[in-house]
């Protein structure tokens, strides 16, 4: 695979980037918010690693950027920054993972194998997935509802599409921790309601019928009836 790492740490990406090749991956390096969102926008990447403190441009403003240019590639966060809010903030960005450095490096080989597997997996699916006049492109990441637009953060998309895969039953919050966020559910966060919200406020807030349901002690669920 073809990765771009964007970190500003001379040691820790000389580290990375000489592991990375090891296992068989393409390496450019970016010590900087601004090469890498050159690097970035210009040449096409398998996955992106990105440190949040970085020079010039932050990873959170950066991983917006890439969002919103190049909405299939994937993004794992890579940050000494741990707190559930700065989880929050990064996939709110738009990341699709978050690695709180110290790590494993065999941990970051599998989560970039996560990341990559989903992406290929979905654009390999069908293209469209539709529930009622609810339709999600799974190609480019876009969603509509009744003939209205609806943009997503990469999160949400994950959210709604895991909802929608499974349309009629009732998911928990552990499932969707695991399944959307490949972490264990930890019962002191609200990741999951939190998300839920952002998700409703776009998806049904200004229709008549809701299609995100709660299920009161158990979880959520999508249905069109």
């Amino acid at each position: 695979m073809k990765v771009l790492l964007i970190e500003d740490e001379p040691k820790l990406s000389s580290f990375m980037k000489e592991g990375l090749e090891e296992n068989g991956h393409e390496v450019d390096v970016a010590f900087d918010g601004q090469i890498g969102k050159r690097f970035a926008l210009k040449n096409a990447y398998d996955v992106v690693l990105l440190d949040i403190v970085i020079p010039l441009i932050n990873g959170i403003e950066l991983c917006k950027e890439i969002r919103t240019n190049k909405p299939g590639m994937p993004v794992i966060m890579i940050t000494a920054l741990g707190t559930t809010e700065d989880k929050i903030a990064g996939f709110d960005a738009g990341a699709d993972d978050y690695l709180v450095k110290p790590f494993e490096f065999k941990e970051l080989i599998a989560r970039i194998r996560a990341v990559s597997n989903r992406s290929k997996g979905i654009v390999s699916n069908i293209n469209k997935i539709q529930v009622g006049g609810l339709i999600l492109n799974l190609d480019n990441m876009s969603v509509i509802r009744n003939g209205k637009k609806i943009e997503l953060t990469a999160r949400e998309f994950r959210l709604l599409e895991y909802l929608v895969r499974n349309k009629d039953h009732v998911v928990s919050r552990s499932d969707i921790a695991e399944k959307v966020w490949d972490m264990n559910f930890d019962t002191g966060t609200n990741i999951v309601d939190v998300y839920i919200t952002y998700l409703r406020k776009k998806i049904d807030k200004d229709f008549e019928h809701k299609l995100i349901q709660t299920k009161t002690g158990i979880g959520y669920m999508l249905t069109d009836e």
